[in-house]
């Protein structure tokens, strides 16, 4: 852990900047007592950089012998990373990986041309009660890596940079930003970043990514005049410097960004794609079932079930 020059705010925070281009406030979903929050991709902004997908999960409790059950299921186009701030998960691909994701750690998932996983709570983390609360990202991948081989890179919460500042602690997930590079490989320039915030505390965003926002996870941030509470998604002018200075109770942040893409991506289920071709061709690798030959492969361990195609992709 160090000090950064870079984590105290030197721009304005309160009405002197007209800042926020787009103001996000996710449904919540009651996924069987386990409520999501789903802040990308939403109808007024499909993409924030190149993260396509939010998912707030939790907080939810699980009583012994219950727990998270997410069945093999194929993805293509993207990369995925799971953030935990309390719980585990027993992640498996199909490119044989085996690892559990604990609070703090990056587990990066590049799909490519395509990938299966599971996502369990299973084992010796059924055997007490159990406290799950994260989110789920997934960051679109630019088109020329669309096709690309998939890949898995697990980076510990002890290997990923930690800046403090006076009333603020700032892990660094993926990209770069502070002054700071994640050590994860990533296709395309990005900054996402857990922040937490003292009463009182601001932080200035990375003034180097084209596109910029932040989800308020816990507690209340005020910029550009305004509080924003918990569950909401800021999406802010491009260039402007400001900063997020926390309420009265503090705050917790993920910061997200980086550079746009090329182009739009289509969205069907869990696949991600900037032609609709690419996503009916995977569609029928995934319905077609040829796990020994096929497009796709079923986790080694975890092989004995799968998600079936949907008639339609959902909410």
């Amino acid at each position: 852990m160090s000090w950064n020059p870079a984590l105290d705010p030197q721009c304005p925070t309160g009405d002197a900047v007209d800042a926020i281009e787009t103001l996000i406030v996710p449904r919540a979903r009651d996924l069987g007592g386990f409520e999501v929050r789903r802040a990308l991709p939403a109808p007024a902004r499909q993409m924030v950089g190149p993260f396509i997908f939010f998912d707030q999960m939790g907080p939810a409790e699980f009583v012994t012998g219950q727990g998270i059950d997410v069945r093999p299921h194929p993805h293509i186009g993207l990369a995925t990373v799971t953030y935990l701030y309390r719980g585990t998960m027993h992640h498996r691909d199909s490119l044989g990986t085996d690892q559990w994701i604990e609070p703090g750690a990056v587990n990066w998932m590049v799909s490519g041309h395509g990938i299966t996983h599971s996502e369990r709570t299973d084992g010796a983390a059924r055997q007490a009660p159990l406290s799950l609360f994260g989110i789920q990202t997934w960051v679109a991948l630019p088109a020329g890596a669309e096709d690309g081989a998939a890949g898995f890179q697990h980076v510990a919460g002890r290997d990923l940079p930690v800046l403090e500042g006076a009333g603020k602690r700032l892990r660094l997930i993926l990209g770069s930003g502070w002054g700071e590079r994640a050590p994860v490989d990533t296709a395309s320039e990005m900054v996402y970043a857990d922040v937490v915030l003292a009463p009182g505390a601001a932080i200035p965003l990375p003034d180097e990514h084209e596109d910029r926002g932040a989800y308020v996870v816990e507690g209340a941030v005020e910029v550009a005049g305004q509080t924003h509470a918990a569950g909401q998604m800021m999406v802010f002018c491009p260039g402007d410097r400001l900063a997020l200075k926390a309420g009265a109770q503090g705050a917790r942040l993920m910061i997200l960004g980086g550079a746009t893409l090329e182009g739009p991506r289509y969205i069907w289920w869990n696949f991600v794609a900037s032609s609709k071709e690419r996503i009916e061709h995977a569609k029928e690798a995934w319905r077609r079932g040829d796990w020994e030959h096929g497009r796709f492969r079923l986790p080694p361990g975890d092989d004995a079930e799968f998600t079936p195609l949907p008639d339609r992709p959902g909410p």
